[in-house]
């Protein structure tokens, strides 16, 4: 949903490209869905799961019943009134400090919130905020040509994003996003030579098409992998009762790496050269390569525990699970 509404609005800011007061319209227009959200939310009713959790059990029946006939109604009442005893004791008021103690639990954020901050730092959000930038850095002028150009940059984000859908319980979390930041190391790779060439003034319009070509690359190899594959995990890698306080801290890093990309890109491009900034973010991408072989394991078709006990293991060694069966063992 995300990629699809970065592309209608590259299709919204394409057709204001030759409307006076541009810039104020494409602003405007963004306010018009998010009126119309504010309007809808207005009308949603409070999860009820939510509310068994705040004790109030009348509101949250009120709610199911609109949802489900009488035959299911009594089913779901019971299935939410166990969840919410059994999310009180798992719970246990967990900490942020109670990760960092944990040397298991340092691991699964470590793999967690790392794959979140690469999956910023090796670009993504530069590519699709300066899209239009970038396409004028490599010499089209014309700002009518590079929002078009940077809406079939997003028009392809968009596509991988649900080609990913597939691949990631086709070919693994771990395989995809290392093949994703792959092409995304050679695409990087094209787009800073791209930019040398053409800071040389050799073939500047020859250079200013290959610039294009790595962007296009860059969405395609990046979208399907390392745009879903983040996400993916650390909704697997926690145990239940870490699995909101870590994926909110993961998901903070995420924003934070975001916000630090895209205030520093034009700084550092004007600093240094865009060519030096895309290989700068090359370098990023292949430490994420190295980030991703040694801390971030596949959780393809794994449960929960078989995924807390892989953590277990690299925590205390292969011989945890052998010393835990030993002592259920004696227990016994």
């Amino acid at each position: 949903m995300i990629t699809g509404g970065q592309f209608l609005s590259y299709l919204v800011n394409l057709a204001f490209t030759e409307v006076p007061g541009t810039w104020r319209w494409m602003l405007g227009v963004a306010g018009v869905p998010a009126v119309v959200q504010f309007c809808i939310m207005l009308c949603l009713p409070e999860s009820p799961r939510w509310l068994f959790m705040k004790n109030d059990k009348a509101k949250a029946i009120v709610i199911l019943s609109k949802i489900y006939d009488i035959a299911r109604l009594e089913d779901e009442i019971e299935n939410l009134s166990v969840a919410e005893e059994e999310e009180r004791q798992k719970r246990n008021d967990v900490k942020i400090s109670d990760v960092f103690k944990s040397k298991e639990m340092r691991l699964a954020f470590l793999a967690g919130a790392g794959l979140q901050a690469f999956q910023q730092f090796t670009g993504i959000n530069t590519v699709m905020y300066y899209s239009p930038t970038i396409v004028q850095m490599a010499g089209f002028s014309s700002n009518q040509l590079a929002l078009l150009l940077s809406l079939i940059i997003a028009a392809l984000n968009a596509a991988g994003t649900v080609l990913g859908i597939y691949f990631i319980d086709h070919f693994g979390r771990k395989k995809l996003a290392l093949s994703s930041l792959t092409g995304v190391i050679a695409s990087l790779v094209i787009l800073a030579g791209a930019f040398f060439g053409r800071s040389s003034g050799s073939s500047n319009e020859l250079f200013g098409w290959i610039a294009i070509l790595g962007l296009a690359l860059y969405i395609v190899f990046f979208s399907p992998g390392m745009g879903p594959v983040p996400w993916t995990v650390n909704s697997e890698i926690y145990p239940e009762q870490y699995r909101g306080i870590c994926g909110g801290m993961s998901a903070t890093v995420n924003w934070v790496s975001n916000l630090i990309v895209a205030q520093t890109f034009l700084s550092v491009a004007e600093a240094v050269g865009t060519g030096w900034t895309f290989t700068i973010l090359a370098g990023i991408a292949v430490l994420a390569v190295v980030f991703v072989t040694m801390f971030v394991p596949e959780t393809m078709g794994l449960t929960f525990v078989e995924v807390e006990q892989i953590w277990k293991e690299r925590a205390w060694g292969s011989s945890y699970n052998t010393e835990s069966l030993l002592e259920r063992g004696n227990d016994s």
